[in-house]
């Protein structure tokens, strides 16, 4: 039997497989073409306007490209214009942080231990960091900047830290590098949708009416293209670290996700180098294992004291109401025997376990409530919690803590 909450989660299923699908298709396409721009090589008979060709080999067949720094004499009819896997990352991303993190908000927006507000207060921070930051780095590279790459990119590096510490302030571990992620990430489409694509347009139009093509369009487009680049992996590490508390249940996550920023710059070094040259430099490696060792070393200091602080503050009114539903006693006592030894401050399942998977707490009736959720869904509707079932958690056991949830009335 379907029940909202079902339903809701098959939904949000759906759109987090579209996001990670055009993802892979975007991030595919840009690594291609940032390779394949680097890799070309001049030819004495190349065409005029050509600024190098490269040969590929793939899939049984041969491919020969050629680029022209500005545009070819005659514009073919037919042109592949590659924004759309861009585009439906960013909606698909910005849907999916809308369903968790604003629908949601309730249990993985605000951390009240952090900071006094709102849901709709947290909600619109989220809606108006990402625009926001959008314009300030947008200005910062029409200004007199954009002719010092270097320079720019320290200067956006410093406004990621300040908003990596800035989000840490308020949100819990989890929205917090999340929301980091989006505010890259929407930097990087805005950067093809107001920026990459009409410059693109503006020189297709010239080409079709006859005039010669500014290069300044290419030249913007190709720095704008460059922070991408360097962004990606970072991103994708931002968006994966919901699954791992070592990078975002910590006191020192804001610094974690600072130098994951580093750590891509040296990694994107050695490969664009070597696409570019044939040889990457190596002591781009020794640098990103040594700030891989920093991130693990931090990631070991003070790493429940936020829990620690949320405990001392009592229940929110979403906690209560599932503290309070009928049959939360009986919901409590399974949880307690099949899934808090697991689950705990202080593991007592295994000696290897040292810290709860996840992050999830469920041991007092504040952290069953706010997990409440969760709970439902991975050992209520589904097995999949306890994993291989390890504790015995029996059908009545599951049938309580559906019972429970659906008492409380929430979608």
């Amino acid at each position: 039997m379907f029940d909202a909450v079902i339903l809701w989660e098959w939904f949000a299923f759906a759109v987090r497989w579209l996001h990670v699908i055009t993802a892979m298709a975007w991030i595919g396409a840009s690594f291609y073409f940032i390779a394949l721009d680097l890799m070309l090589r001049k030819a004495d008979d190349l065409p005029e306007g050509a600024a190098g060709e490269e040969w590929e080999v793939h899939g049984g067949g041969f491919y020969h490209t050629t680029k022209y720094l500005v545009a070819p004499a005659r514009l073919p009819e037919h042109l592949t214009w590659h924004k759309w896997q861009s585009y439906w990352t960013w909606l698909s991303g910005a849907v999916l942080l809308m369903i968790v993190y604003w629908v949601g908000g309730e249990l993985y927006l605000i951390d009240a231990a952090k900071a006094d507000l709102a849901l709709w207060q947290g909600v619109a921070i989220s809606a108006l960091s990402l625009t926001v930051g959008w314009l300030l780095y947008d200005f910062l590279c029409k200004s007199k900047l954009g002719n010092n790459p270097t320079a720019l990119m320290l200067l956006l590096f410093v406004i990621l830290v300040v908003m990596s510490y800035g989000y840490n302030q308020v949100f819990t571990g989890r929205a917090a590098m999340l929301h980091l992620g989006a505010f890259t990430a929407t930097i990087m489409t805005a950067n093809v949708f107001f920026i990459i694509m009409p410059n693109q347009r503006i020189v297709v139009k010239d080409l079709q009416e006859g005039r010669a093509p500014d290069p300044k369009y290419g030249k913007i487009a190709k720095l704008r293209s460059t922070h991408n680049n360097y962004l990606t992996l970072p991103v994708i590490f931002l968006m994966l670290s919901n699954h791992y508390p070592l990078a975002f249940a910590t006191e020192y996550s804001w610094i974690i996700a600072s130098l994951v920023f580093l750590t891509g710059v040296t990694i994107r070094h050695y490969f664009n180098t070597m696409h570019s040259t044939g040889t990457g430099p190596h002591w781009t490696w020794a640098v990103t294992v040594l700030l891989f060792i920093i991130i693990a070393w931090l990631s070991t200091a003070n790493m429940w004291g936020t829990y620690a602080d949320a405990e001392a503050r009592g229940m929110t009114s979403y906690e209560e109401k599932f503290a309070q539903a009928d049959g939360f006693d009986d919901a409590h006592d399974v949880v307690m025997g099949r899934c808090s030894m697991c689950h705990a401050r202080e593991p007592s399942y295994s000696d290897s376990l040292l810290w709860a998977p996840r992050g999830v707490l469920l041991d007092t009736p504040a952290d069953i409530a706010r997990n409440a959720r969760a709970i439902y869904i991975q050992s209520g509707v589904s097995h999949a919690m306890p994993p291989a079932n390890v504790t015995a958690m029996s059908d009545s056991d599951r049938a309580a803590i559906v019972r429970w949830y659906r008492n409380a009335g929430t979608f």
